[in-house]
């Protein structure tokens, strides 16, 4: 069984382990198969017209099939590799260890965002932008400019509280823990955290960024503590619903995955601490 562990308490040969397993995935094409994908569906995905990975009920067990997957290919390169967590309530510095040169490298240049070290910094040739909405072909990062802040523990545990997974009109203005999850109401968690990494992070083809891969299990982990203390809260809504995906209903772009298929990730997956 695949254990995701925190950051924070990866050893240096799980660090090594996991960046050469990126890496090699750069280098055979398929990581930019994922970041294409997801940025075709943050663009489609409306708060008026169809929406399915973004904007709707459907975004977390979207991402927690797209996460599965993307761990699947890291596995095929070392069965050894499993997706870690960035807890950025506790992390919150742009001198937390992820960003230490051993992993993930550090913020960019205040010049034009550039990450200058690390493995997928472009001077060590290895992480070329190929998919992306601009002409600059590097990594670019801007770790809490203008004075962004990453959302505290405080205002996580307010969001765990809310009882409703989602509400009508199932998108960007509803209520509910998902939409408060996702970041378009209240305090603002899963959106607030793509911004203060900046660079591509802050766009459609945010999976460019390692990193990306560290927050979204952190917002699984997130569900999956909610569901654990809601239990008799289920994914909303659950049938005949413009728009948006019910409970079972087919996600795109797989054709036999459901939000149901997607409610209990043990089948799939741990966490290193109980959920």
């Amino acid at each position: 069984m695949t254990v995701r562990k925190n950051q924070a308490n990866l050893s240096p040969a799980e660090k090594r382990n996991f960046v050469e397993a990126l890496l090699e995935l750069k280098r055979s094409g398929r990581y930019d198969t994922f970041v294409t994908t997801h940025n075709a569906f943050i663009m489609s995905d409306t708060d008026n017209g169809d929406r399915v990975g973004h904007r709707s009920p459907s975004f977390l067990p979207w991402h927690r099939r797209y996460l599965i997957e993307f761990e699947q290919a890291l596995q095929a390169v070392n069965p050894e590799v499993a997706l870690p967590y960035w807890d950025w309530t506790a992390d919150r510095s742009p001198t937390s260890s992820l960003w230490a040169t051993d992993f993930l490298g550090g913020t960019g240049r205040s010049r034009d965002g550039q990450v200058s070290d690390g493995a997928f910094a472009v001077t060590a040739g290895s992480w070329p932008v190929s998919v992306r909405v601009d002409g600059r072909g590097f990594l670019r990062r801007a770790l809490g400019a203008g004075g962004r802040q990453l959302p505290t523990r405080a205002e996580v545990d307010s969001v765990l509280a809310m009882p409703t997974y989602d509400t009508a009109p199932w998108n960007s203005a509803s209520a509910g823990f998902r939409n408060h999850l996702e970041g378009w109401r209240g305090v603002n968690l899963h959106n607030r955290v793509h911004t203060w990494v900046g660079g591509q992070m802050a766009t459609g083809v945010s999976p460019n960024d390692p990193v990306f891969w560290l927050h979204h299990a952190f917002i699984d982990r997130l569900w999956a503590q909610w569901q654990a203390r809601h239990p008799r809260s289920t994914y909303l809504p659950a049938a005949t619903t413009p728009n948006v995906v019910d409970l079972n209903d087919v996600m795109r772009p797989w054709n036999d995955v459901t939000p149901a298929d997607m409610l209990d990730h043990t089948r799939h997956y741990t966490y290193d601490t109980a959920a």
